[in-house]
C-alpha cells in the first residue's frame, strides 16, 4: 500500500522549528518576566534590611539618653528626671518599652529617660559623661535613678561617679532585682563562660548566641509564656539587638563588680530594693540581703515584692500593673508631694 505522505507544513508554521522557537521564547520571556519582578522585590527587601542594620549599628556606636515625652511630667517637674539603666541584653527599643509601661508611676517625680548603651562595648566612664551631659542640657536638679536587674550596679556607679566628679548628687536609686555580685547569677556556668571567652579575645557569633537565646528561654518556661518566649527569643536576633560585644561586656561588668567600693560614696542618695523570691535568673534573697548590709546608711526599703511578675526577673514592662503601684508607693513614702499636689494616674 502506498505511503500517505503528509502535506508539507507552511514555513514558520507551529509545527515549524521556527514556531517552536518562538513559542519556547514567548514561555522563556513570560517566565524571566515572573522571576525577575521575584528577584528584584526580594532584592529590594534585603537591600533595605541591610541598610536598616547598617544605620542602627552606626548609631549605636556610642552611648545616648533615650528620652520618652510626656508633658505632664515636663510642665510639673522640668528639672526632675527618673533615668532607666537597662539590664542585660536589653535593647534600646526595650528600655523605652519599659519607660512606656512606667510612665503612669515615674512620671509624678519627674520626666523619663534611659540610657542607651554602646554596642561598642559598656563603658562607665562614656556613661557618666552621658549622662551629666543630659543633666545639664535639661538643667535638672533632681535626679531618680532606676536600675533595671544588673543596671542596678550600673546606676550605683554611675551615681557615685556623677557625686565624685561632678558634685552631682543623685536623690534615689531603686534596685529591681539587681544582682549584688556575680554570685548572685544563678546560671554560673554559661555567666562564666561568656567572660571567659570575652576576655580571651573572642566575640560570640549572633547565631550561637541566637540558639543559646531560645534555649535558655525554653529551659525557664515557667517563668515565661510562650508568646514571651518567641518574641524575647526574636528580638535577640533583630538588628535592633544588643551586639555580643556589648553582651560580653555586660558579663564581664558583672563578673568583676564590687559594690564596696561605692559604700559610703553616695551621700544622701536613698536606695530601695524590689524583686520577686521567684527569680529564676538572680538569688533574690542573699541580692537583697547584701545590698542593705553594704548600703545600710542609704537604703530605705527591701521589703517590697513582686510576687505576680511573669517572668520573675526585672520584668515592668510585661508586668506594668504589678511594677506601677510598688513605685507609687516608695515616691509618695520617701518623696511626699505637697497637700494638693500633682498626682495623676492617667496612664
Amino acid at each position: 500500500m502506498p505511503r500517505v505522505q503528509e502535506p508539507p507544513q507552511p514555513e514558520g508554521g507551529p509545527g515549524s522549528a521556527e514556531g517552536r522557537l518562538l513559542k519556547h521564547a514567548a514561555e522563556l520571556k513570560r517566565f524571566s518576566r515572573r522571576n525577575f519582578l521575584t528577584g528584584t522585590g526580594a532584592a529590594a527587601v534585603l537591600a533595605a534590611d541591610m541598610f536598616f542594620t547598617r544605620h542602627v549599628q552606626a548609631e549605636r556606636r556610642t552611648n545616648r539618653i533615650l528620652t520618652v515625652r510626656d508633658d505632664f511630667a515636663e510642665s510639673y517637674y522640668p528639672n526632675a528626671s527618673w533615668i532607666l539603666f537597662p539590664g542585660y541584653k536589653t535593647s534600646w527599643e526595650e528600655a523605652q518599652w519599659i519607660l512606656n509601661s512606667l510612665r503612669g508611676a515615674l512620671r509624678q517625680r519627674g520626666q523619663l529617660a534611659a540610657v542607651g548603651y554602646s554596642n561598642e562595648g559598656l563603658d562607665i566612664d562614656e556613661i557618666v559623661i552621658a549622662v551629666i551631659e543630659h543633666v545639664r542640657a535639661k538643667q535638672l536638679t533632681s535626679l531618680y535613678f532606676y536600675g533595671h536587674s544588673f543596671g542596678g550596679m550600673v546606676a550605683t556607679q554611675v551615681a557615685a561617679r556623677l557625686r565624685e566628679l561632678h558634685g552631682v548628687e543623685v536623690e534615689f536609686i531603686l534596685l529591681d532585682s539587681s544582682p549584688y555580685s556575680k554570685f548572685d547569677v544563678l546560671d554560673q556556668s554559661w555567666f562564666e563562660g561568656v567572660v571567659v571567652l570575652y576576655e580571651g579575645g573572642f566575640r560570640v557569633p549572633t547565631v550561637l548566641r541566637g540558639g543559646y537565646e531560645l534555649g535558655e528561654r525554653i529551659m525557664h518556661k515557667d517563668e515565661r509564656s510562650w508568646r514571651q518566649v518567641l518574641d524575647q527569643s526574636l528580638e535577640q536576633l533583630s538588628p535592633i539587638a544588643p551586639s555580643s560585644v556589648l553582651i560580653q561586656s555586660e558579663s564581664a561588668y558583672i563578673y568583676h563588680f564590687d559594690a564596696t567600693r561605692f559604700a559610703g560614696k553616695l551621700g544622701g542618695t536613698r536606695m530601695a530594693f524590689i524583686g520577686n523570691p521567684r527569680d529564676g535568673t538572680v538569688k533574690y534573697e542573699t541580692a537583697r540581703q547584701s545590698w542593705a548590709q553594704t548600703f545600710a546608711a542609704n537604703m530605705v526599703s527591701t521589703d517590697r515584692r513582686t510576687d505576680d511578675a511573669l517572668p520573675a526577673h526585672a520584668s515592668p514592662q510585661w508586668n506594668p500593673f504589678v511594677y506601677r503601684p510598688i513605685i507609687e508607693e516608695l515616691q509618695d513614702e520617701i518623696f511626699p508631694l505637697p497637700s494638693g499636689g500633682p498626682r495623676m494616674t492617667v496612664f
